[in-house]
């Protein structure tokens, strides 16, 4: 009979543990059901199950199944979408609550409303910004964020943005077939994520024409293009790349490119005494190179990698060196991704020439990675989504509208392609989000368009 008893009191005791557990459930602060989601997710970045329960600790509406937010986000725990914002961007919120370590994010502008950069929102509206080569920032334009970021790298504030073009000159060579083009000794290659102004593709480049690049430095003379424009406003020439074969005080090689800066004035926080080889540099001058010959009235360091230890970064570029997802290279920055959650591919296509977005802390001067999206992998493709995130103007029709600056062609879209609205909604003034995959002459081809509230 006590065998009875105790039997029957074990179910009693366990279901009413099930009961407690289950009350509360939605990550909306303390008790069990918290707990509980914290279990579901914990050790496991971006896995664990599709519940929608939290730790009761999140909220910046960051979701997603690692139990540190509220319910809305995706099941493989990646920073660029399903955060719970409600602008229909899928990015990250850039909320003015981010409460974080000092943060530094370098990589290209995926999107315009505050700044999208690498996946993730960053707001801008107390940020001081900082433009050479350009009067307003642009998609594709490369750029230097620094502020801070929550510890998921979803959400954002700004505040510096720097930004300048990597490259102007004559091109000198083209190869369309292997989507590469030859300036001042440089290599550029382009990718389906490669924005262009003033043309439509490689295809209408052509030799002797002045171009000017936006890029991501990747092996020593080559650089992948995120912006091309022809026809710029300045001709003055300008290259960036990794220093080679230096002679202290007098000349080093970038590419093909042999740089006498003898008298050249420095800035970007390096000087002639700590100009280094394999440091990326900035070089400009007043005339175009002869013979291979350039000289440099200005060198400036690249955007800087921030080396302390704990500092939150994001990075997008081009992998180099690579010898193990736990031992390679990006923008010149050692990385070990070895722990990494991968997303976008399978983490065995990695390797030199695929570009990445990392979200990581810096080690010991090794950038250990969080998060690894794979961008682009030469001979296969990749994901692209550009995001506009403001009110209309200039609007004329469809086809034509413009969107923080950008010009935009929503012409081929179905009624499905809009949320909260239609085509015939579209008017001056009105708050959207337009979301795009192609940037080509200077305007982005919208695959859908949201309607915000006023």
């Amino acid at each position: 009979m006590k065998n009875h008893y105790r039997w029957m009191r074990g179910i009693l005791f366990a279901g009413a543990m099930a009961l407690l557990l289950s009350c509360g459930g939605g990550g909306s602060g303390g008790g069990s059901a918290g707990s509980l989601g914290g279990i579901a997710g914990s050790g496991v970045t971006g896995s664990g199950s599709d519940s929608p329960a939290g730790t009761g600790t999140g909220t910046d509406g960051t979701g997603g199944t690692s139990g540190t937010g509220t319910a809305g986000g995706s099941t493989d725990g990646t920073s660029t979408a399903g955060n719970g914002s409600d602008d229909g961007s899928g990015v990250g919120s850039g909320g003015t609550g981010v409460s974080t370590a000092d943060a530094t994010g370098i990589g290209s502008v995926g999107g315009l409303g505050s700044i999208i950069l690498n996946g993730v929102r960053y707001n801008t509206d107390a940020a001081t910004t900082s433009l050479e080569d350009a009067t307003e920032l642009q998609i594709g334009m490369s750029v230097r964020i620094a502020g801070k970021i929550d510890s998921e790298f979803t959400a954002a504030t700004a505040q510096q943005v720097d930004s300048a073009a990597e490259l102007r000159g004559a091109v000198s060579a083209i190869n369309v077939a292997d989507g590469s083009f030859v300036v001042m000794g440089t290599t550029v290659t382009i990718d389906n994520a490669t924005v262009w102004s003033g043309a439509n593709s490689l295809a209408q480049v052509v030799a002797g024409s002045v171009v000017q690049v936006w890029g991501l430095p990747s092996a020593p003379g080559t650089l992948r293009a995120t912006r091309v424009e022809l026809k710029p406003a300045s001709a003055e020439p300008l290259a960036t790349g990794v220093v080679q074969n230096l002679v202290p005080g007098q000349q080093f090689t970038l590419g093909q490119l042999t740089v006498r800066y003898g008298g050249a004035a420095f800035s970007g926080g390096i000087d002639a005494s700590t100009l280094a080889e394999g440091a990326i540099v900035r070089v400009r001058g007043s005339a175009a190179p002869a013979a291979g010959l350039f000289t440099a009235t200005k060198v400036q360091g690249w955007y800087a990698v921030p080396t302390q230890n704990t500092a939150a970064v994001q990075l997008a570029g081009v992998v180099t060196n690579y010898v193990a997802l736990g031992d390679f290279k990006v923008l010149g920055t050692a990385i070990d991704a070895s722990n990494a959650l991968v997303t976008g591919g399978l983490s065995s296509s990695i390797g030199d020439g695929v570009k990445v977005e990392l979200d990581g802390f810096m080690t010991n001067g090794v950038l250990v990675v969080k998060k690894l999206r794979i961008r682009y992998v030469p001979g296969t493709g990749g994901p692209v989504a550009f995001t506009l995130i403001g009110a209309i103007g200039n609007y004329l029709s469809p086809s034509s509208f413009v969107v923080k600056g950008q010009r935009v062609d929503a012409s081929g879209l179905t009624n499905d392609d809009f949320e909260n609205g239609t085509a015939a909604d579209l008017a001056n003034g009105r708050r959207v989000t337009v979301v795009g995959n192609t940037v080509v002459d200077g305007v982005l081809t919208a695959q859908t368009v949201s309607f915000l509230p006023p």
